[in-house]
């Protein structure tokens, strides 16, 4: 994945987007990087966050950037921001996003007279380069910024940076949120409402899909109204989003609570403690605890100080190794006990199988599986939140393709239905293969009902397959 975030002040902006770009760290691990304006001109710096956090590796460029306007990024992928100059003037731009038609928009922007693109490791381009190519086609930014939103197949949010203020834009479906905070000295514009919070910002307006609003220290208006039709990733609420932001007027932390309170509503079991698998399932779990009254308890501690994501290594092996190392057992909530356990999803299934072979093995009886969301059985086609290469990465495919072959794909919908035989008899595989002592998943329609917003303004294809 990854987050942005840009400030438009009338004094320097250089802490406030030092503090709001790494409160999006918990949205991409690889790279980060700030450009400010100011009166030296465009100035930017990015680092490789692999091995140590976003706050160390800048620490010194706050002190040596200087400028009223910034943006900055935390990126999975690319490195960004970048610094273009071109006809529509020289400007900074930072994305987060998906490109899926990469190669039919670059011959695009071959046969508009753009001679190159540079190359990243691998040969790949970077989306925000091309991204900047497909705006100059254009006469202003704003006409690039309504391009790049037609014709790109996946998502694209992003903030343009020129001199004089902020250009931001939501994607042409809202698949991914964008905020404009506000204060005395100017304005902010985040992917996460929550951080701008503790710099004095207060929300200002939220942008609707496809809306392009144009920022500057003394104001905000929009150059572009927003569209009617939304598809915002349900996914920002069961797992990826922080606890403390807002999406369409809905809290991450309280859905949590709402989505654990309808997966008891629908439960049988009596466990003796209720936890989550830190950190996502964990407001899940207290939702489920208030709900039934079975008490809620962590058999095992997260040890945040070093480890970070568990996904972060690109190797599966090196992330499972490191989704063990980082939870450590309290064995005197665990011997002889009976557990329910409830964690945002299963996706390849590895972690939590290991996970539950760590509470077998300090004592516990039973270990019961209820995750946040229903079974995953299709990849994301619009955002990069997950490093699955083939839809085989999930437990579910596998497990469809095992049992009807050749007639695997026809037979989806009949196993996105939880009242379907073939839905049953999937999830007694699964539990049976993670050897877990029971497992049911949120049903959709449930799900939906926590997050409490219309649901045709919500993408749920990763679960059902419907876009």
């Amino acid at each position: 994945m990854g987050g942005i975030f840009g400030v438009a002040l009338k004094k320097d902006c250089v802490l406030d987007l030092f503090f709001g770009t790494d409160y999006h760290s918990h949205l991409g691990t690889r790279r980060g990087g700030m450009a400010v304006y100011g009166e030296k001109g465009f100035n930017r710096s990015i680092h490789n966050i692999q091995n140590s956090p976003f706050r160390t590796k800048f620490e010194k460029d706050v002190e040596e950037l200087s400028g009223n306007i910034g943006i900055g990024c935390i990126s999975d992928t690319e490195p960004q921001p970048l610094l273009v100059q071109s006809h529509l003037g020289s400007f900074a731009i930072t994305t987060v996003g998906k490109i899926n038609n990469t190669e039919e928009l670059v011959e695009k922007t071959f046969q508009n007279g753009n001679t190159h693109f540079l190359e990243m490791s691998g040969g790949n381009i970077n989306p925000t380069e091309l991204v900047a190519a497909l705006m100059n086609h254009k006469d202003t930014i704003v006409e690039g910024i309504q391009y790049v939103q037609e014709c790109i197949k996946g998502s694209m949010t992003l903030i343009v940076m020129t001199k004089e203020g902020l250009y931001a834009a939501r994607d042409l479906y809202g698949r991914t949120p964008l905020s404009i905070g506000k204060k005395e000295e100017g304005y902010c514009v985040a992917f996460e409402s929550f951080a701008y919070i503790n710099l004095g910002y207060k929300t200002q307006y939220e942008l609707g899909p496809a809306e392009i609003v144009y920022v500057t220290p003394e104001g905000m208006e929009t150059v572009s109204p927003a569209k009617e039709e939304m598809k915002i990733c349900t996914f920002l609420w069961i797992y990826y989003g922080y606890p403390t932001s807002t999406y369409e007027g809905i809290n991450v932390e309280k859905m949590r609570y709402d989505c654990g309170k309808m997966l008891a509503k629908r439960d049988h079991v009596t466990p003796d403690i209720v936890a989550g698998v830190p950190d996502s399932g964990t407001a899940h779990a207290i939702g489920y605890a208030n709900a039934s009254g079975i008490p809620f308890a962590r058999p095992f501690i997260k040890y945040t100080p070093t480890w970070a994501r568990s996904f972060m290594p690109t190797s599966q092996n090196q992330r499972n190794l490191i989704a063990r190392m980082k939870l450590i057992p309290v064995d005197a909530l665990i011997k002889d006990k009976s557990l329910l356990l409830i964690d945002d999803s299963i996706v390849r299934g590895t972690q939590l199988r290991e996970t539950t072979e760590l509470l077998y093995e300090s004592g516990a009886k039973e270990v019961h599986i209820r995750p946040a969301c229903p079974p995953l059985l299709f990849g994301c086609k619009y955002l990069n939140f997950s490093r699955s290469n083939s839809e085989l990465d999930l437990i579910t495919r596998r497990i469809i393709l095992e049992r009807e072959g050749d007639k695997a794909e026809e037979m989806l919908e009949d196993y996105a239905n939880p009242d379907s035989q073939s839905y049953k008899e999937m999830i007694d595989t699964i539990c049976r293969q993670l050897k877990f002592t029971s497992l049911r998943f949120h049903r959709l329609d449930d799900m939906i009902e926590s997050v409490g917003i219309k649901p045709c303004k919500l993408c749920t294809y990763c679960w059902n397959g419907k876009e």
